[in-house]
């Protein structure tokens, strides 16, 4: 009489379950290797592309830190504000507060989706681009390196309504700012830490206009400014009226190097936005403002820490977002 065919044991076939279901686990949850083995040359194309732009452009990285920032902070770092609008829906990127992002930041996003494309089709996302992008352009110009987990998914909403209120202008009161920050589980340390970003970079004249030119009577400026700065301001904007795009440098000392003179100019007047002022004026961030612009040190370590949170905000892992094959279209 012929044997049947051995079976494997409940116990075997049960322990073969949970080994496939832990891997399955393991490949989807974010970490810093996550392309090894599908994207073996992410890294070296990843910064082949950044040097080149940064390069060519030197305004990328302040640009690309911008983005990433207006990214995250409204519903995760999910590569939302990447998704250009159609006649059926107005994304993210041209709601009123983000039509001042910069072309250089978008440019060197689609450049390394390109070329990640052809060495491993349909493997990495646009907003593990993002991520990785803003770190190296930040430590290309001498900030600090932080840890970036990989393994996000695009998200698949991108409207401009929702933008609204939900990332900081430069004349929101500070209490409102802090809140903004908080509801997202970041503190006022952290939230501080993160505003340093503001030491490369510019910011149109229209974002400070109101508040070099008639401010009142007698200066026509805020007595925040040092005088000969506000001076030099109204100079330089004379003219945004009809040339919107005129604008400053955040950091008027360094402003092409990432370091702490950001927070030195505020005790000086030498800050640009009115919530620039803010921080040094308030006070539950002074004391932050004052640490930092005396350790250059604690700023890179508090900075760092603050973008490693920031940069796994509202991620999509798993079947809740996908990989897009351009990032500025949905699939």
């Amino acid at each position: 009489m012929a044997k049947a065919p051995s079976q494997a044991p409940p116990s075997f076939l049960y322990i073969l379950i949970v080994l496939t279901f832990l891997a399955s686990v393991s490949e989807s949850r974010p970490n810093i290797n996550y392309y090894a083995k599908s994207c073996p040359r992410f890294n070296q194309i990843m910064q082949d592309t950044i040097t080149n732009k940064q390069i060519t452009s030197p305004t990328t990285a302040a640009a690309t830190l911008r983005l990433f920032f207006h990214d995250c902070i409204l519903n995760g770092c999910d590569g939302s504000v990447l998704i250009s609008s159609t006649p059926f829906n107005k994304a993210e990127r041209d709601a009123d507060i983000n039509l001042s992002l910069p072309g250089d930041a978008f440019d060197v996003i689609v450049r390394a989706k390109t070329a990640l494309e052809l060495a491993c089709p349909n493997t990495v996302s646009c907003s593990d681009i993002l991520a990785v992008a803003t770190r190296d352009l930040v430590t290309m110009v001498g900030g600090p390196y932080y840890n970036v987990l990989l393994g996000r998914k695009d998200g698949r909403i991108s409207n401009a309504k929702y933008v609204e209120g939900n990332l900081p202008r430069p004349t929101m009161p500070m209490s409102q700012v802090i809140d903004l920050f908080a509801k997202r589980n970041f503190s006022v340390q952290e939230m501080v830490a993160l505003s340093g970003a503001h030491t490369i970079g510019f910011s149109h004249c229209s974002e400070f206009s109101s508040n070099i030119y008639n401010y009142s009577r007698t200066p026509q400026y805020d007595t925040d400014y040092n005088p000969r700065f506000a001076q030099a301001l109204q100079k330089a904007c004379g003219d945004y009226k009809n040339n919107p795009s005129l604008s400053v440098f955040n950091d008027i000392m360094t402003p092409n190097k990432f370091d702490n003179l950001y927070y030195q100019n505020l005790p000086k007047g030498l800050g640009l936005l009115e919530t620039d002022h803010a921080l040094f004026n308030d006070a539950r961030t002074r004391p932050y403002v004052e640490v930092y612009a005396k350790d250059q040190n604690r700023f890179f370590k508090d900075f760092a820490g603050a973008m490693e949170k920031l940069s796994v905000y509202g991620i999509k892992t798993g079947r809740r977002g996908e990989i897009r094959h351009r990032c500025d279209a949905f699939n």
